[in-house]
């Protein structure tokens, strides 16, 4: 079995990155980025989950995570991406006002057609890469900042802390979206 790309030690701190099947561009709406709030919300108070950075993007996220109690990463992860998928998913197919939504659905349906453990749609391809992290070394401060630093280079803002679905406004100015749990 591979080790690569696991949640190989529980008590491990872990960048991790994931995207929407096809970098297709969903968080491009605040609807769907606040949906993926709320399920990242629910996993850190009901499931352990310890958001220590975070950045959503266009048709991607980053995290720096860890967990607290007796769940798993990897089981905190599929259940916060098969939830967020569905609801995500439900607001595509209800929305009147969604101009891509004939597009998008039939691409999610596309994906599903071709992933045995799928039945219908398929939102979030199924890799999450996970990269172990010690908290003590450059390796953290590079994970952390090439998150923050992501929406800079992509040219949508001037500085990190101005991007709103990041956790950089907490690093430098206070209180964002999402609380984040503060490394020591």
């Amino acid at each position: 079995m591979s080790t690569k790309y696991k949640f190989n030690d529980p008590e491990g701190i872990y960048f991790v990155s994931f995207a929407v099947v096809g970098w297709i561009d969903v968080f491009t709406r605040q609807v769907y980025r606040d949906i993926l709030l709320e399920s990242l919300i629910f996993c850190r108070k009901e499931k352990g989950l310890m958001i220590h950075a975070w950045l959503i993007m266009s048709n991607h996220v980053h995290l720096i995570i860890s967990r607290k109690g007796n769940q798993k990463l990897e089981d905190i992860m599929r259940d916060m991406k098969k939830y967020s998928a569905y609801r995500i998913l439900k607001e595509i197919k209800e929305s009147s006002t969604e101009s891509r939504k004939e597009w998008m659905l039939y691409l999610f349906a596309k994906a599903g057609k071709q992933n045995s453990n799928n039945t219908n749609y398929q939102f979030w391809r199924q890799d999450n890469h996970p990269i172990e992290l010690d908290f003590h070394s450059n390796m953290f401060e590079q994970k952390l900042n090439y998150l923050h630093e992501n929406p800079v280079e992509a040219g949508l803002v001037k500085k990190a802390s101005n991007y709103l679905y990041s956790s950089a406004i907490d690093y430098e100015e206070g209180k964002g979206l999402l609380e984040i749990d503060v490394l020591q």
